[in-house]
């Protein structure tokens, strides 16, 4: 016999409420018990509810961007009478439930050690209890070494079957070493990482605790948990809400539940190049299988020997050779950067479906160069140091604004051709190659330019550039005029269409109609793409350029 059971929220910790954001089951479905039902997202963790019985779903309560709380109705549920219901696990306390193990990711305060305030100096933070797993998954570092932090800002983010949550840290200061990173396994007591710390310190209090053999204590550090507890500063959004958002490539979580990122793994499936179709973007596992079978239902070429495989386009290569390279001598392994991985295969994708063309061309910059020296000499006590990437992004915008077919994007059938102009520039850091963007260049002077490439710069060399500042960028610019060369093919940062490159400046004789005089010359390198513009008119942008760089007044009109 069957009947009807009612599924609720269980107890999910220090939360009055959170948001439903996804829901996983429809009416008539039938549920085993423990499978997850909605996903719920808090400002520091998303989680999956699953369920307490098993049955046929008759009716369901919530709808995304419903809030609940501990006991709201979820759904309806036909059930059979010997199966468990969250009716009689609440009448019976003895009974554990099932809620223990969804709640306890993210633990609530009340349920943490008291703590005594002791005077700073090395702290080690550690990973708190976090509930009913014993190891979870470190999905993203959100610090560096050096750091300053403030108490409870988000440290790691990390993931289980049923919940990705961030770590915050308990203590404020300056972090001196990071113990994890991506991919590592941690659990309770994990040290995340040291904090040099000048305030008080909150260490756990042992007055309750029972009793245990002494240990010796360093007076140089003592060892923190990081609560895992409402934040008291302004809400702000979950990894994976703050992912779909700032649509940036350099964000470890995509915005999915972890059941949906558990179902990708297994498939082989990178999830940023899945199109979310969710609220908000989200990806759902429909999006998953339709990605999956969209890349199987790509027509095999015939033409495709043993030996041999497919990339983007139906492109048809030879297999990466395999070699043992230690049969010719001692070798390094170094895993890849997390900048070159992502970078890596942007570039890939972007050489391979982009017809690229490169014009070359030459611009005479002896005046300019003189005119940039003696600003520098005029603006040295002011702290301005002119570049010529100054010049350069200053000058690209009029090349734009005339030729505006250069700031736009492909979008299938459609030119998108854009009325704002920010600007990249590629900046070479110790971990890869990023691109900052200069928002608003037609709007800003030569040396507001200059202060904020160096910022940028500088930003991107000590890995804390925000996703926002490496947005929304028309047209890139790739200078390698610090360290050599003479003309060179950039790849387009996509979904742009054109990017420029530039060599070192040399000294050239250049015939003036009566004797060849010395001329400081640049070279320059604009790579394109065929779909969208065609030869004359990269010819026309590289000659109207060389002309604003030989007088630079014409760049100020």
């Amino acid at each position: 016999m069957s009947q009807l059971v009612q599924v609720k929220v269980p107890d999910i910790g220090d939360f009055d409420e959170v948001e439903v954001i996804e829901l996983l089951v429809k009416v008539g479905d039938t549920i085993a018990t423990e499978q997850s039902l909605i996903t719920v997202e808090s400002d520091k963790a998303s989680m999956e509810i699953p369920s307490d019985t098993a049955g046929v779903v008759k009716s369901i309560a919530v709808n995304v961007g419903a809030k609940v709380k501990q006991g709201s109705v979820i759904l309806e549920v036909e059930a059979n009478d010997n199966v468990s219901t969250t009716e009689t696990k609440a009448e019976n306390p003895a009974t554990p439930a099932v809620q223990e193990k969804v709640a306890e990711p993210v633990i609530a305060t009340a349920s943490a050690p008291e703590k005594a305030s002791v005077a700073g100096g090395l702290v080690d933070v550690v990973v708190p209890d976090i509930g009913d797993f014993d190891e979870v998954d470190v999905i993203e570092v959100m610090v560096a070494v050096g750091d300053d932090i403030k108490e409870e800002q988000s440290l790691i983010t990390v993931e289980s079957d049923k919940a990705s949550m961030e770590i915050p840290s308990s203590h404020a200061g300056k972090i001196v070493e990071l113990k994890v990173k991506v991919g590592d396994k941690v659990k309770k007591g994990t040290l995340i990482a040291k904090v040099e710390s000048t305030q008080a310190s909150p260490v756990v209090s042992t007055a309750n605790a029972a009793p245990t053999e002494p240990t010796p204590i360093e007076s140089s550090s003592q060892t923190v948990v990081a609560p895992v507890q409402a934040s008291k500063e302004p809400p702000r959004q979950s990894p994976t809400a703050s992912y779909a958002l700032s649509g940036a490539e350099y964000r470890n979580l995509p915005h999915a539940s972890p059941s949906v990122r558990q179902f990708a793994r297994e498939l082989g499936v990178d999830l940023t190049q899945v199109k979310g179709t969710g609220r908000k973007d989200r990806i759902t596992a429909d999006d998953v299988r339709a990605f999956v079978k969209a890349a199987l239902s790509v027509a095999p070429n015939n033409n495709v020997s043993a030996g041999s495989s497919t990339v983007g386009g139906g492109l048809s290569v030879l297999d990466w050779p395999k070699v043992d390279f230690t049969k010719f001598g001692p070798i390094q392994t170094k895993p890849l950067s997390r900048i070159k991985k992502i970078s890596g295969a942007n570039l890939h994708r972007n050489w391979v479906m982009i017809p690229h063309v490169t014009n070359n061309d030459e611009a005479d910059i002896t005046d300019l160069e003189a005119f940039r020296v003696q600003l520098n000499k005029e603006y040295e006590k002011a702290g301005v140091k002119f570049t010529m990437l100054a010049f350069l992004i200053k000058a690209v915008v009029q090349c734009l604004k005339k030729f505006p077919e250069f700031n736009a994007s492909l979008d299938g059938d459609n030119l998108v051709l854009k009325e704002y102009y920010h600007i990249g520039f590629a900046a070479d850091t110790p971990n890869g190659l990023v691109v900052p963007v200069i928002r608003d260049a037609d709007k800003k002077s030569v040396s507001d330019i200059a202060k904020e490439t160096a910022e940028l710069a500088k930003l991107a060399r000590e890995g804390k550039l925000s996703p926002a500042q490496m947005q929304g960028g028309c047209f890139s610019i790739s200078s390698l005029g610090g360290i050599g060369g003479t003309h060179f093919t950039p790849i387009i940062n996509a979904p742009e269409v054109a990017i420029l490159g530039v060599s070192r400046s040399y000294q050239k004789p250049v015939w003036d109609g009566e004797a060849f005089v010395p001329r400081l010359t640049m070279p320059l390198s604009l790579s394109y793409d065929h779909r969208v513009i065609d030869g004359a008119a990269a010819a026309r942008f590289n000659v109207y350029l060389s002309q604003l760089l030989s007088d630079f007044r014409r760049a100020l009109v």
